[in-house]
C-alpha cells in the first residue's frame, strides 16, 4: 500500500495557508515552558525513511511533529486539537505521530538518507514559523504546507483531506471550502444554577450528588452539550438534581479538591485522568460514581445522568447493559427512541 507521510513542523509564528483563518491566542497566554506530548507519540530512532516502510505496513502515514520548548501555539495544537477526542482518534488511526526539536542535535535520518540533525533537518525544509505543518507524500513531494497553527475544526478537515488521499481529486482549499467546517464557540458554557469560583468540591452538600463537567473553550461538542442536550425538558430536570462544576481542563484557575487540597482546575483533571472534552464526571459522597467521555447525544447523556440518580450504577456495572434496558423499556412505552436525535 502507498503511504503519504505528514510533516508537522511548529516553530513559532500564527501564518496559516491561505484557506485558513488568524488563529489567535487567549488573553493572557504565555510561554508555556516544556509541554508533555501525548503518550500514543511513536517512538522513533528517527529514521524516517524506516518510519514511512512501518507506517506503510500498517496502513499508516507519517505525521513529523517539529516543536520548540516555549511555543504557545504548539500547546494549542497540543491542548485544543489532540484533546479533542475525535481528533486524537482520528490522528492515532491514521498517522505515526514523531516529535522532532527544531532546536534539537539528536542524529536525524532525513528524507534522502543522510544523517543529519533535528535543527539541520528542519532548516533544510525552509521550515520559518510555528506552527509549520507539512503533509509529503511517499515520494517527499508536499501536498500540503500548513504555515500556522490550525484550529481544530479546519484541523480536522485537512486530517481527512490528507488520510483519504483527497489530493487526486482536488486542491485542500478547495476541500476545505466544500466541507465548511463550523468553529466551536471559543468560550465555556457558564450557566445559572452552577457552582460558581472560586470552587471547592469539598463545601459541597454531600447528601446531593456532583455533576463536574470538565471542558474546554475550542469544543464544538461542549456547545452542543450546552446549547441543545442539557436544554432538552427531560434532561434538564435530571441535570437539576446534580450540584453541577464546570471547569476548563486547561485552566490554572484555583480549586479545592474532594480532600479540600487547593489545586488548579488543569491539575485537577490530570489528577482524575481527564485528556478529552467534554467529560462528564459522576461522584456520589465525595467518591467518583461514574464517568462518561467525549462526544455523546441526549439518549446518552439522560441515561449516564439517570444511572447514577437511580442507583443503578450500584446494581448494573455495565453502562451498555443499562442503556439497552431502559431503551427497550421505552419502546415498550410506544416511545421510540433515535439514538442519534
Amino acid at each position: 500500500m502507498k503511504k503519504i507521510i505528514t510533516l508537522f513542523i511548529l516553530l513559532a509564528s500564527p501564518l496559516l495557508f491561505a484557506a485558513g483563518e488568524t488563529a489567535q491566542l487567549d488573553t493572557g497566554l504565555v510561554n508555556p515552558g516544556y509541554h508533555d506530548k501525548p503518550a500514543w507519540f511513536k517512538e522513533s530512532f528517527l529514521d524516517i525513511g524506516e518510519d514511512i516502510e512501518e507506517a506503510t505496513d500498517e496502513g499508516k502515514r507519517v505525521l513529523l511533529y517539529f516543536y520548540q520548548d516555549g511555543c504557545p501555539y504548539c500547546a494549542k495544537l497540543l491542548h485544543d486539537n489532540f484533546g479533542n477526542r475525535d481528533i486524537s482518534n482520528k490522528t492515532q488511526e491514521h498517522f505515526d505521530v514523531i516529535a522532532i526539536n527544531m532546536w534539537g542535535d539528536r542524529e536525524v535520518s532525513g528524507l534522502d538518507g543522510e544523517a543529519t540533525t533535528e535543527k539541520a533537518f528542519s532548516q533544510s525544509l525552509k521550515v520559518q514559523f510555528t506552527p509549520t505543518l507539512l503533509f509529503l507524500d511517499e515520494g517527499g513531494k508536499v501536498l500540503v504546507r500548513l504555515n500556522g497553527y490550525l484550529h481544530p475544526h479546519q484541523f480536522d478537515v485537512v486530517l481527512d483531506y490528507v488520510a483519504q488521499r483527497k489530493e487526486g481529486e482536488m486542491s485542500v482549499r478547495d476541500y476545505v471550502a466544500s466541507v465548511n467546517p463550523q468553529a466551536a464557540s471559543g468560550k465555556l458554557h457558564m450557566e445559572p444554577g452552577f457552582i460558581q469560583s472560586p470552587v471547592s468540591l469539598a463545601a459541597l452538600d454531600k447528601g446531593k450528588p456532583v455533576l463536574l463537567l470538565l471542558e474546554q473553550k475550542t469544543c464544538a461538542a461542549c456547545d452542543e452539550l450546552h446549547q441543545d442536550i442539557l436544554q432538552r425538558e427531560a434532561v434538564r430536570n435530571s441535570l437539576e438534581q446534580f450540584q453541577v462544576v464546570l471547569l476548563d481542563i486547561w485552566s490554572e484557575e484555583k480549586v479545592a479538591g474532594f480532600d479540600g487540597v487547593e489545586t488548579t482546575a488543569r491539575k485537577l483533571a490530570e489528577q482524575l485522568g481527564v485528556h478529552y472534552a467534554p467529560s462528564m464526571l459522576y461522584f456520589v459522597d465525595g467518591k467518583e460514581a461514574f464517568r462518561t467521555e467525549g462526544y455523546l447525544r441526549a439518549f446518552h447523556v439522560h441515561g449516564g445522568m439517570d444511572y447514577v440518580l437511580s442507583g443503578a450504577y450500584t446494581e448494573q456495572p455495565e453502562f451498555q447493559r443499562y442503556l439497552q434496558d431502559r431503551r427497550a423499556e421505552f419502546e415498550a412505552k410506544g416511545i421510540h427512541v433515535d439514538l442519534w436525535e
